[in-house]
């Protein structure tokens, strides 16, 4: 028996289905960190010693009322007769609200936009803070 030894082909890597996906990679993460929620209003958040970095959670709504006292509810403009409206609809799934006010906005702006919420039959609602540098 005579067994003939077939010519091996060399060995070659080919690159093209990994730069594929690697770049599939790239597209996946860039999409998927763009989900930032940013402020919609420029708010600089009043002082606390017990007040942390973090921001507030994305599945938190986030209410904003700037030095001007303009305000704005999940990264949308409102004025002051349509935010009753727009806070009774975010009552009704019932997630937590964070309330961004900066500081110095006048308190009893602050403390109307809190009425209002807890009017709404919102409940769980917290204040946005920043800690000392």
């Amino acid at each position: 028996m005579n067994f003939r030894q077939r010519a091996r082909e060399p060995l070659e890597l080919n690159l093209i289905p990994l730069i594929d996906v690697v770049f599939m990679l790239l597209i996946f993460f860039m999409l998927t960190t763009t989900f930032v929620h940013d402020r919609t209003l420029k708010v600089d958040l009043p002082v606390s010693e017990s007040g942390s970095s973090e921001r507030a959670e994305l599945e938190n709504h986030v209410i904003e009322l700037d030095a001007r006292g303009e305000i704005a509810v999940d990264g949308r403009r409102v004025s002051e007769q349509e935010l009753g409206g727009v806070l009774a609809e975010i009552a009704d799934d019932g997630r937590p609200v964070v309330l961004w006010a900066d500081a110095q906005v006048v308190n009893q702006r602050v403390v109307t936009v809190l009425d209002q919420a807890r009017r709404a039959g919102i409940d769980k609602i917290g204040m946005g803070t920043t800690p000392p540098r």
